[in-house]
């Protein structure tokens, strides 16, 4: 179809106004006209179609346009409405992208009352018995899993346990953080130190000491604070202390 709009359709500027108002439900906010583009069509003998493209003045949507393609079969002075729609211009104004939540959520956004369902494909579970089969779906793997006393039909997957090992490794309780480089030891050699089952223990542990800043928490085993079991006060000042009197009896007599 040539790009040269048909006389008719494009003279139906009326037409498509009327259209665009009966959608919008109010005339003030479908504004001036802005175009009229042909539409291609797969067969000129099917007939012949345009839209029409209006400035819209609703609020919330700058930007935005009404659009309202007509259309004229072939062989037929009648001009019908297709469809009328409000669309977003080069310049509008638009939400963002849609982000699943489980992709929104940020570490302490959990509150009282709130359940967050771990996914069926959440890369840092895996089944506790076997890494290949989905014991959420599998009916005779979860009663294997209580008989072996495993308890749990999921656990961290090797994923799982490195990003836990690295984010609590950058966080305030790793080695990295100002308390630990002032420490006058590691956690690995604190007495109040209780390392963590699996294999994370070589790595990771909780504080058991009530006066220490990281008390209940995981620590690194190379973090330390100042409540470390083995730490000494150092005394700072040398000075000797005198413990008798001493008199000079060079220049006078005594009586």
């Amino acid at each position: 179809m040539s790009e040269t709009p048909p006389s008719s359709l494009a003279a139906a500027v009326d037409l498509a106004r009327a259209a665009a108002v009966e959608t919008a439900g109010d005339p003030a906010v479908v504004g001036e006209h802005l175009a009229a583009l042909p539409e291609s069509a797969g067969d000129p003998a099917l007939g012949e179609a345009l839209t029409h493209s209006f400035a819209s003045t609703l609020p919330g949507y700058v930007g935005w346009y009404w659009a309202v393609t007509i259309a004229r079969a072939a062989g037929e002075d009648t001009v019908t409405v297709d469809e009328v729609v409000l669309l977003p211009g080069e310049q509008a104004l638009l939400a963002p992208a849609w982000v699943p939540w489980h992709e929104r959520l940020r570490p302490g956004d959990l509150s009282v009352g709130d359940v967050l369902p771990a996914t069926e494909d959440d890369p840092r579970l895996v089944p506790s018995y076997t890494v290949d089969d989905d014991a959420a779906e599998d009916p005779e793997g979860r009663v294997v899993a209580q008989e072996i006393g495993l308890g749990r039909e999921r656990v961290l997957s090797q994923e799982g346990r490195s990003q836990a090992l690295t984010r609590w490794n950058d966080g305030d309780f790793g080695p990295r953080s100002a308390m630990a480089r002032q420490a006058p030891g590691p956690c690995g050699t604190c007495g109040f130190f209780l390392p963590l089952a699996g294999t994370l223990r070589a790595a990771l542990g909780a504080c058991a000491n009530a006066y220490a800043p990281a008390d209940g928490r995981v620590v690194t085993v190379d973090y330390g604070c100042g409540a470390h079991s083995q730490a000494t006060l150092v005394p700072q000042d040398t000075t000797e202390v005198v413990t008798t009197a001493r008199y000079d009896t060079a220049d006078y007599d005594v009586l």
